[in-house]
């Protein structure tokens, strides 16, 4: 398929598609029907589609009524499209959508009480992951420094299940703009010094920010000697740690607002 245009499905890689010399222009892929429609929902622009054939008067039929009726949608065999991709698409239908310019960290801070910051995590599948479970368990923004993965990244965005277009996020250059904003840093490490994860002190926090850093390598030194709290997960039968994106989950769980909400809703 030498279609113009159709290479950015298959022969463009991440960096190509982000386009970092002209971020204006930059682009990513969203994949499958329920991730494009969440995608279209938070008003992200479509720019092309590729589909199975027996998808274009089925699950992505109402997905191209949505779309501009001049634009391009690419369309084969299964067989055909794996081909053009380099991979079997799990829902047979891509589409490539405009990004837009990171928003101002002010703007992802204003009236949050809960964040997660994401520390030099570079695994796809553990960005998609924790994107979701901030999304599901009451967090209010997410941060991500500079060495992190990138959240539109196509594999992230798919395991997030389109959760990386429901929270607001944006990158972080430094923890002292965090602390200018009233919020205490909570950083989840194994240390001398780490307080349960329950513990009321983080409860009383009306502004708290969540770091969470890779399970092999942990959080840098210097990010836990400078964090307001260092907190463990309290584990049974000798396990030393969870899953970044298993962490993530039981972290929110026990500090978001949202769990003291239905609490005392009675939900």
């Amino acid at each position: 398929m030498q279609e113009p245009g159709v290479e950015v499905f298959g022969q463009l890689t991440e960096a190509q598609l982000r386009n970092t010399l002209d971020p204006a222009k930059g682009l990513f892929i969203a994949e499958s029907p329920k991730v494009i429609r969440v995608a279209l929902d938070a008003g992200y622009e479509p720019l092309s589609l590729l589909c199975e054939e027996r998808h274009i008067t089925g699950d992505a039929a109402d997905i191209i009524a949505r779309c501009p009726q001049q634009m391009p949608v690419y369309t084969g065999s299964r067989e055909l499209l794996a081909s053009l991709t380099g991979y079997t698409l799990t829902r047979g239908v891509l589409c490539a959508m405009r990004r837009r310019q990171p928003r101002p960290l002010a703007e992802v801070c204003r009236g949050a009480r809960r964040l997660v910051v994401i520390d030099g995590v570079v695994d796809t599948t553990n960005i998609g992951a924790i994107f979701r479970s901030a999304a599901a368990l009451g967090i209010d923004g997410v941060l991500l420094t500079r060495s992190s993965c990138d959240p539109l990244n196509r594999r992230a965005v798919r395991v997030s299940m389109g959760s990386v277009f429901l929270v607001p996020w944006t990158w972080l250059n430094g923890y002292d703009d965090l602390r200018q904003m009233g919020f205490k840093t909570v950083a989840m490490a194994l240390t001398d010094q780490s307080i349960p994860l329950d513990s009321p002190l983080l409860k009383q926090e009306p502004q708290l920010a969540i770091i969470m850093g890779t399970e092999g390598d942990g959080l840098p030194q210097e990010t836990i000697a400078h964090a307001d709290y260092v907190v463990r997960i309290p584990m049974a039968h000798g396990v030393d740690s969870l899953n970044v994106a298993a962490a993530s989950a039981v972290a929110f769980w026990e500090l978001s607002t949202y769990q003291m909400r239905t609490r005392f809703s009675g939900a």
